[in-house]
């Protein structure tokens, strides 16, 4: 598979419609891909609080619509980052969108760890409820986004519902940036499957933004990493990979905690 990842910086002070049609352009010059992977809430940026509420739109609004003609015009699977969805409970949720290469909503993931402790994100938004898989014709894709990145059992019930390919669009701010890197390769690693995992560029809501998109395969190896600035970096990869470490290693069969009902690994594996 050929995966794009779009670190685009929010640029301060254009406008959320100049915006989608910036990224709308940088989708389609992704032609030839099979997979692109936007940043979350790029539209508002994910540390510009006061700006959720008038700028959330519901599921099949304005992002929607862009993001599912760019998807199609490239002809690609299209991970659009996330957006402030208003639902039809009037609450708002963190909400990423996977569209197919013909431009169907194929996913929606409601963000389920929200960032801020007693404020910001934690108090302005709905929890999701659901883990979300994707099966594609290479990989099966498990969505989680930023914060989300923190919580191990999250990822640990995306594999075991069939994710072989960990999508994590994010705004992870630039001073816990070790921790982004870290943590991506952690989640490979325990899980045996690959992380795509897309920030942020720039600085926004005054909180300059970690960059450094990355790409980590099933043994926890970095496969490409961006720098600092708006870029975009691509990658190829072998989906399969995930299934053959898995036989190599079988790890993931040894688990004991966690599972319903327990079981007890065999002896003798070191």
């Amino acid at each position: 598979m050929r995966a794009s990842l779009l670190q685009i910086d929010l640029n301060e002070g254009e406008s959320v419609e100049s915006r989608r049609r910036r990224v709308t352009s940088l989708v389609r010059d992704q032609a030839g891909a099979d997979l692109v992977v936007l940043p979350e809430l790029w539209t508002t940026g994910a540390f510009a609080y006061e700006a959720f509420a008038d700028e959330a739109e519901p599921l099949d609004g304005p992002t929607h619509e862009t993001m599912a003609k760019a998807a199609s015009d490239a002809g690609v699977w299209l991970h659009a980052g996330s957006v402030p969805e208003r639902g039809a409970d009037g609450a708002l949720y963190n909400t990423s969108l996977l569209f197919s290469p013909s431009g169907d909503l194929a996913a929606a993931y409601r963000k389920i760890h929200r960032f801020g402790f007693d404020k910001g994100e934690a108090v302005l938004m709905g929890a999701g409820q659901d883990l979300v898989t994707v099966r594609l014709p290479e990989t099966t894709l498990g969505l989680a986004t930023c914060y989300d990145l923190r919580f191990p059992e999250l990822f640990r019930g995306l594999v075991d519902s069939g994710a072989e390919t960990l999508l994590v669009p994010a705004g992870w701010p630039e001073r816990r940036r070790s921790h982004w890197t870290l943590l991506a390769q952690a989640r490979a690693v325990e899980n045996q499957a690959f992380v795509l995992a897309c920030g942020m560029a720039g600085t926004h809501a005054g909180v300059p933004q970690a960059g450094h998109s990355i790409v980590v395969d099933p043994w926890g190896e970095v496969l490409a990493q961006a720098g600092a600035g708006e870029e975009v970096l691509t990658v190829e990869f072998d989906p399969a990979k995930a299934a053959t470490t898995r036989e190599q290693f079988p790890a993931l069969k040894d688990r004991v905690l966690g599972l319903d009902p327990p079981h007890r690994p065999q002896p003798g594996r070191a």
